[in-house]
């Protein structure tokens, strides 16, 4: 799905910044890089070449940061804060200060919280335009840039976004090019020291591993396969939805919560 006049976009003019955090092996729990924020930095990368500036809040000590370095990367901007610290007025400082047309985030950190509000609260303290699970960029001009923004079932909705602007990236991106040994033992590590401001409500509270929520199974009475693959496969229909319009916040929230009530989210 290419625009008819797709225009290259000048990778000596673009600023952009990949943020990254340390990941964890589904697996083994191992720390790696992130890979969401692997795929953000690949983006990056295809954006903006060599001028792709990657920024990471946390210990720089921590070995998996070099798995960064490993995709080509000649340097990596740590600001050194210690576990349970803030990391969103140090992002949101240097962001502002930084000059940058686009930032790039994973849609949700492996590790820590895990919460994946960053990219929101960043990119409501910058007062920027913020596009979710975003696949490409097509084209830059004029202050604007034109994207693809991958939707459910492999579809894209081509969105015009203003910059500068904050996009977060999933498994839609470009796949993250393998790291390798050597690159990664010679990049540098660029550690700045900075106020660190603790996460009083991160600190204090109690973390357990998130389970996926159950999904509703809808019951497909159909006599033969291809029925119920073409069933299955169906886009989903919006019949039982209801359009509001021309109501007062308070109508508003009235009938999100009795839907709520009633969908059993509250109680």
């Amino acid at each position: 799905m290419q625009p008819d006049n797709k225009m290259l976009v000048d990778k000596s003019a673009l600023h952009v910044i990949s943020l990254v955090s340390i990941g964890s092996h589904p697996t083994s729990g191992r720390p790696r890089r992130a890979e969401q924020d692997a795929r953000a930095v690949e983006l990056g990368l295809q954006l903006a070449g060599d001028n792709l500036h990657v920024l990471h809040a946390g210990i720089a000590e921590e070995p998996a940061l070099r798995a960064y370095l490993g995709m080509g990367l000649n340097e990596l901007h740590v600001l050194e804060q210690p576990q349970g610290a803030d990391a969103l007025p140090s992002l949101t400082e240097y962001i502002r200060e930084s000059g940058v047309q686009i930032v790039l985030a994973g849609t949700q950190a492996e590790t820590g919280e895990g919460s994946g509000m960053l990219p929101y609260l960043l990119a409501e303290k910058l007062g920027w335009p913020l596009v979710v699970g975003m696949a490409e960029v097509e084209s830059i001009s004029n202050g604007s840039a034109q994207v693809l923004q991958a939707l459910p079932r492999g579809q894209r909705r081509r969105l015009k976004v203003r910059l500068p602007f904050l996009a977060t990236v999933d498994n839609a991106a470009p796949k993250p090019r393998q790291s390798a040994y050597g690159p990664a033992q010679r990049g540098v590590l660029d550690v700045e020291q900075i106020d660190v401001v603790i996460d009083e409500l991160f600190t204090g509270a109690e973390l357990t591993p998130a389970k996926p929520r159950p999904k509703r199974l809808k019951v497909i009475k159909a006599k033969s396969g291809a029925d119920r693959m073409k069933a299955a496969t169906a886009k989903a229909s919006g019949g039982g939805g209801q359009v509001l319009k021309g109501l007062s916040a308070q109508e508003g929230a009235a009938a999100i919560l009795k839907l709520l009530v009633e969908e059993g989210v509250v109680r």
